[in-house]
């Protein structure tokens, strides 16, 4: 997985700044942080997600469309 900024499919844009694996489970995962400000999470909230979520894809209005999209690198 490339580091960088990525679309969501629902069209705001983030920033993957790391990937960790989970202490207990050794799960992979991704960190990230909104590229936008949110009334619920502020400025440019961090999140975790596992890296199979990130990269799937999914069934939106119809289509079958990837969760992230690859926009560049930082």
């Amino acid at each position: 997985m490339k580091l960088g900024r990525y679309k969501h499919y629902k069209g705001n844009f983030y920033e993957v700044i790391a990937l960790a694996k989970h202490s207990e489970t050794l799960e992979e995962l991704v960190v990230y942080k909104a590229l936008y400000d949110s009334k619920d999470f502020g400025n440019n909230a961090v999140w975790v997600r596992p890296i199979k979520m990130f990269e799937e894809s999914l069934d939106f209005e119809g289509k079958i469309v990837k969760r992230f999209t690859f926009i560049e690198s930082s």
